[in-house]
């Protein structure tokens, strides 16, 4: 799977997600950690239940991401 196909975003909410991990499930993340951007978004991290890093959701992408990154998710 290459990095385009790991990497979503959804202009109506916003959001977008980088998976890191061959592939999440639901379930899968157990752990979230929120990195707060006063006034711009979040980030959350999503860690599975052995700590390891799953993905990456960035809400408010558009405040948080280049154009040019944006228009690269499917």
């Amino acid at each position: 799977m290459s990095l385009d196909e790991r990497f979503t975003y959804d202009q109506d909410s916003d959001c977008a997600y980088f998976e890191l991990a061959p592939s999440v499930a639901d379930g899968d993340a157990v752990e979230q950690v929120v990195v707060e951007r006063e006034g711009r978004g979040d980030i959350v991290l999503d860690f599975d239940s052995a700590g390891r890093l799953l993905g990456v959701e960035i809400i408010g992408a558009r405040a948080l991401l280049t154009a040019e990154t944006l228009e690269t998710a499917p």
